[in-house]
């Protein structure tokens, strides 16, 4: 049992069905620790703790990862927002520009610059 009285096989399960969410596919259980700290402590506790929706997690998500220059993570959370429908085109872009005024001007771009390919990844798939 674990400290809120659910098994290691719970957690990872319901770990995995959060990731499942957040990213709009079906994810499988993985090997290695880094898997099971992703899985059953980010998805199982954090992503699923009360008080923010799974949009607003993203929303700060993407303001991170852009400040932070990692936009490869950026277009991975752009594609999952589009698919689950949670931000549109124009909301995307709006971020983009809003970001800029806050984690530079070059940074804010290059996000904006992710948002166009993932739209365009997105529109291409339908």
């Amino acid at each position: 049992m674990t400290a809120d009285g659910t098994t290691p096989s719970e957690t990872r399960q319901r770990g995995l069905a959060k990731m499942s969410e957040v990213y709009g596919w079906d994810f499988a259980d993985g090997p290695g620790a880094h898997f099971a700290v992703t899985a059953d402590h980010l998805f199982a506790d954090i992503w699923s703790r009360p008080g923010l929706s799974v949009r607003d997690r993203r929303l700060l998500l993407l303001g991170a990862v852009t400040a932070q220059g990692h936009l490869d993570i950026a277009e991975i959370q752009i594609g999952a927002a589009l698919r689950n429908e949670e931000l549109s085109e124009e909301q995307l872009r709006e971020i983009a520009l809003f970001l800029c005024h806050y984690v530079g001007w070059p940074a804010g771009t290059k996000l904006d610059g992710a948002v166009g390919k993932v739209i365009a990844q997105e529109r291409r798939k339908k």
